[in-house]
């Protein structure tokens, strides 16, 4: 096993994520299996409990894991599923060695941070680098480990004394430090400079760690004159310094790693040169040249709660990427804060309820995410029900399907007061009651969480079509609260169709409005599942509706499937046939749901 580490330095938020996802889709393209592990220092067992304001959204694995954002990046670059352990935190670590000492594992022995801790993360890192996680056997060739944070933290030193145990135990040839770094520009004298790096590095090697190769972020490339004192500075050789500028887009940075020869840097160190081929990213080249040149826009509304950081909706943000480029769109995010919507703004902050709605009302689709807590709810209400009763393209997301049921229950059932016990314990009208076997006492890791099976009740529904009329689908969750089973009936008289439900029937997983043009709610989160190229069925859907384009896929998804083993039986399998066009000359992608490999 070969492992690249990748650490970051001077300041946090440099790219580490997306230089780790950029280095493991380059070793790809070369041929070689990749896998990846991301570190986070914090004490946190896993990220499931931290709001999204501090560390970003929290991506759900299809085993139930809560993890950091990054792996999510890892997954979409690489096309790849991790498991919980993938991610590694100092919670994780240090519950486990607290385990082993009450076992009696340690016994007789003074349980301290270097050997035990150290050699926890070390035993932890060789065990999960081998699981498979492409779907083929046997483990893969390398290892990408990103270490979060910033050199120099005193919450990772232990990371990193265990780090520089491994590199010494694997081997030099078997171990390869990216470290990621700035050179800033002062804007006063326009000069790009060394020094933050070079402390940086100094930092590192100080700590037993020496890099093999830098990363350097800088608005523009490096001058020749900054890399050759970062050479005799750092001590890494010219050829080995690659800079990271700003690009157009996200996907570019794989390209722009492969045209400074990064793969052949990353290895001649794990001396695997003449092992690979040169890197094939033709598709991925692609893609990220029809991203720059989309030029007519398609504007989603995203209402939500958590609007003032883009990363609390990362993985949303990408899928509704994945499905624009696939419709042709320059996608165009209009930022709603919930609470904007809502009547009590209008008298406190007028400019900001204007605003708000002036954005809504100019949206060509309406999207409302997943969130928890009480604030902006009855924003999210208003906007769901203007976009049924204006029949403009809604999807609603986990939270946002339940207020959209809400929504129905008020205005076409005439039940004012119908709520969720989640913000109304004692409502009259239970429209989403907390889910029996939930926990009220214990809040990590007890909700409904990971890869869980969908049905469909019929394949005349859009969201069934858009699956390719599959019998079923499986997508990941995570919710404390479901719609309640003993008002479906009702809310299914007046005209809300639940087209998706769980093995019981009991638990609503997919909810549409059928005499709108696309109003689909979902308790799951398709996001986490769209990849670039392979843009998930219902964004492709929300995006396609908003752009005039649904009647064509939809003729395309129903056109398009074919039969895949799964397990004993056989299923029918959803097929966009990459870099073909609709008729309306959009571009089309593959789409994965989990029921088979990729076609």
């Amino acid at each position: 096993m070969k492992y690249v580490l990748v650490t970051g330095g001077v300041v946090s938020g440099l790219g580490k994520g997306v230089t780790a996802s950029s280095v493991g889709l380059l070793l790809k393209a070369c041929g070689l299996r990749v896998t990846s592990i991301k570190i986070d220092p914090y004490l946190n067992s896993d990220a499931g409990t931290m709001s999204p304001f501090e560390h970003g959204e929290v991506f759900v694995l299809d085993d139930g894991g809560e993890v950091d954002l990054d792996l999510g990046n890892y997954e979409r670059f690489l096309d790849i599923k991790l498991t919980r352990d993938n991610n590694i935190t100092s919670g994780k670590i240090y519950q486990s060695v607290f385990d082993k000492e009450r076992r009696g594992d340690y016994l007789g022995r003074t349980v301290q941070v270097v050997p035990h801790i150290t050699d926890a993360i070390q035993e932890w890192i060789e065990r999960v680098a081998s699981i498979p996680v492409d779907g083929k056997e046997g483990p893969a060739d390398v290892c990408v480990i990103e270490l979060g944070g910033t050199i120099g933290d005193i919450e990772s030193l232990h990371f990193i004394e265990a780090l520089g145990q491994f590199s010494y135990r694997v081997g030099a040839e078997n171990f390869c430090l990216i470290h990621v770094s700035l050179v800033p520009v002062l804007n006063v004298v326009g000069e790009q400079k060394t020094k933050p790096t070079q402390h940086s590095v100094r930092g590192l090697r100080s700590l037993g760690l020496t890099p093999n190769i830098l990363a350097c972020r800088s608005t523009t490339e490096l001058d020749i004159n900054v890399m050759e004192k970062l050479s005799r500075f750092c001590h890494v050789p010219i050829e080995y310094i690659i800079t990271l500028y700003d690009v157009s887009n996200i996907w570019r940075v794989p390209l722009l790693l492969r045209d400074q020869k990064a793969h052949d840097a990353i290895l001649k160190v794990l001396n695997l040169n003449g092992k690979t081929r040169e890197p094939v990213l033709e598709e991925w080249t692609s893609r990220a040249d029809l991203c720059d040149m989309l030029n007519k826009p398609v504007r989603i509304a995203m209402v939500g709660k958590y609007t003032g950081l883009a990363d609390s909706y990362l993985s949303v943000l990408k899928a509704l990427l994945h499905a624009s480029v696939a419709c042709h769109r320059q996608l165009c995010i209009d930022w709603v804060p919930a609470s904007d919507l809502e009547d009590a703004t209008a008298q406190e902050k007028s400019e900001s309820y204007e605003n708000a709605w002036k954005l809504l009302k100019g949206a060509d689709a309406i999207l409302v995410p997943g969130g928890f807590g009480d604030r902006g709810v009855e924003g999210k209400i208003l906007a769901a029900k203007y976009a049924r009763e204006n029949r403009i393209p809604y999807l609603g997301i986990c939270l946002g399907m339940q207020i959209a049921v809400i929504e129905f229950a008020r205005s076409v059932l005439g039940l004012t007061n119908a709520n969720s016990t989640e913000f109304d314990p004692n409502t009259q009208n239970p429209c989403v009651i907390f889910m029996p076997e939930g926990s009220t006492t214990h809040m990590g890791g007890t909700m409904r969480l990971g890869s869980r099976r969908t049905y469909f009740q019929g394949t005349s529904s859009k969201s069934a079509k858009l699956y390719g009329n599959l019998s079923f689908i499986d997508e990941r969750h995570r919710h404390r609260y479901e719609v309640n089973p003993d008002m479906v009936q009702r809310l299914e008289d007046a005209g809300l169709s639940f087209t998706g439900k769980d093995e019981s029937g009991r638990r609503m997983e997919i909810v549409e409005v059928s005499n709108h043009p696309y109003f689909v709610g979902v308790q799951f989160h398709p996001e986490f599942k769209s990849r670039p190229g392979k843009p998930s069925a219902l964004f492709l859907g929300l995006v396609a509706a908003a752009t005039g384009q649904l009647d064509a896929v939809l003729k395309k998804s129903a056109a398009k499937t074919c039969s895949m083993s799964n397990g004993s039986s056989s299923v029918k399998a959803h097929l966009y046939e990459n870099a073909t066009k609709l008729a309306n000359g959009s571009l089309d992608g593959i789409y994965c749901n989990g029921n088979g490999l990729h076609v």
